[in-house]
């Protein structure tokens, strides 16, 4: 594994925010939704391609809190722009659970 210096990991802007809505993704090529995420003020609602399907239904996902990354170039996947990488962890099939805060807090926090 590659080490990397704080400075590096200082780049990485780690907010969290609310999912306010999720759509389907018929178009993707793995089982996905689309995450419509609000980060508060400064960064606003953003979208994002996730492959959450396994453990997730839209329902729990509604006004659920997660971790984001919303610093990196936003990415094609198929006709949606991702603007943000929501975060998780692989569980041990390959699925996706997300990485949330345990308690509510308010929309675009900062990782400290």
């Amino acid at each position: 594994m590659e080490s990397i210096s704080w400075s590096d990991f200082e780049k990485i802007k780690l907010r969290v925010g609310t999912v306010i809505k999720v759509d389907d993704f018929p178009q993707a090529r793995n089982p996905s939704y689309i995450l419509h995420v609000d980060f508060g003020k400064e960064f606003g609602i953003k979208k994002s391609s996730a492959q959450i399907t396994v453990h997730y239904t839209k329902e729990e996902l509604l006004n659920k809190q997660v971790v984001a990354v919303v610093n990196f170039p936003p990415k094609q996947i198929g006709p949606i722009m991702s603007e943000c990488l929501v975060t998780g962890f692989y569980d041990d099939d390959g699925s996706v659970i997300l990485a949330v805060p345990d308690k509510p807090i308010k929309n675009g926090a900062i990782f400290g």
